[in-house]
């Protein structure tokens, strides 16, 4: 049965920053294994444009483990002490990507939530624009450890897989799988998704995100069915796949500011009316050729395709052919998007097979905008180009 931690209701400028504030963040959480794995979900996004991040708590012999750690906030913190009173303590967190700064962020107040637990990274972790030292950024000095290098916790129970380090220029890009080896579930971060039909359980919290991108015109109001759910749902999938759709038109400013402040949306939930979208008839196409990339139930995602690995393809395909060995895997849960996701070795090398056959990081139609950027940071200097 999930628990809905409360959100606070007041509505000030928080959709606008990138990342919701800790003390106003619902989140949702799930026993996905009974007695086994439980996932703490929340939302993220600019301007409404928000997908799910996710942390995932497995229980040990001992205790409990944290993956990839959500804000801390206090319903956060109290779904927790509930744990904890039934399993055991929490022992170790996890932060198991070197450049996700949606991961990276929470981690150090949720190490001083929990300070008797070991805290694991991945190696290369870095900062930007100045280079700090964990410590600096607020990481423990005295129980911060890094994955692979200083060892790997729990390996009588869990089987850990290394993506990377690949080279961004600026810094690093690495992703930790976690094999549960009890419960089946093999945990990822960022890399492989599953995106469903259907707007994820997360979103039943606020779904203002949903009916706000489910509009056709600024000054229409913000109405509410599963219908309009489902149709907010497909945009904001491709805005957060793509950040400029090529289905989507911008119109003209004189436009946007003619359908601003309409009655019942002089309010910041509505953002005034402010609505710079058109999505022209048959955008649905766009979204059902993104789910069409998915094999075996899961893809690579395209952000992530075309500004990460465009270059690394061949390193992609070998992490993704060594999860596939992996014994007794039943169940793919990542940061974001749905979980749990049916995943066995087939499913995986299914997958590995389609990625090895297909164009790689295209440069037209939907991928236009991340093609762009990558072709702009490759004449910079910014990123490395072909090894």
């Amino acid at each position: 049965m999930p628990i809905h931690a409360p959100a606070d209701q007041r509505w000030p400028w928080w959709p606008l920053l990138p990342l919701y504030p800790y003390g106003r963040r619902a989140t949702l959480v799930r026993e996905l294994i009974p007695d086994q794995v439980w996932s703490f979900e929340q939302l993220q996004g600019v301007y409404y444009v928000a997908v799910p991040i996710r942390m995932t708590v497995l229980r040990l012999n001992q205790g409990l483990l944290l993956y990839a750690p959500v804000a801390p906030t206090a319903e956060v913190r109290r779904a927790l002490a509930e744990l904890e009173r039934a399993y055991g303590p929490v022992q170790t967190i996890v932060l198991p990507s070197s450049s996700g700064l949606e991961h990276k962020l929470p981690v150090p107040a949720m190490a001083r939530a929990f300070p008797e637990a070991q805290l694991w990274v991945t190696p290369r972790q870095w900062s930007f624009p100045v280079p700090l030292p964990l410590a600096w950024l607020g990481f423990p000095a005295g129980r911060t450890r890094v994955l692979f290098e200083q060892g790997l916790p729990h390996t009588d129970e869990l089987s850990w897989t290394a993506l990377g380090p690949l080279d961004l220029g600026l810094g690093t890009f690495m992703e930790a799988a976690c094999l549960h080896r009890s419960s089946g579930c093999l945990l990822v971060t960022d890399a492989l998704v599953s995106i469903g039909d259907q707007p994820p359980a997360v979103f039943e919290l606020d779904p203002t995100p949903l009916l706000f991108h489910a509009r056709e015109r600024g000054d229409e109001p913000l109405q509410d069915s599963p219908e309009r759910r489902r149709i907010g749902w497909w945009r904001l999938a491709l805005f957060a796949s793509y950040l400029r759709p090529a289905s989507l038109e911008v119109p003209p400013a004189g436009t946007v500011l003619g359908q601003a402040m309409a009655p019942g949306l002089r309010n910041a939930r509505s953002h005034f009316g402010l609505y710079p979208f058109r999505w022209p008839q048959g955008w649905e196409r766009e979204f059902e050729q993104l789910r069409s990339q998915q094999a075996g139930g899961l893809q690579i995602a395209p952000v992530l395709e075309r500004l990460v690995f465009p270059r690394s393809r061949q390193a992609l395909l070998s992490w993704v052919e060594s999860l596939a060995e992996l014994e007794g895997l039943r169940w793919l849960i990542a940061a974001h998007y749905d979980a749990p996701v049916p995943c066995q070795g087939d499913s995986l090398r299914a997958l590995a097979s389609a990625l090895g056959c297909r164009d790689w990081a295209v440069n037209a139609g939907s991928w236009d905008l991340l093609a762009r950027i990558d072709r702009t940071l490759l004449g910079l200097g910014v990123v490395p180009g072909d090894p």
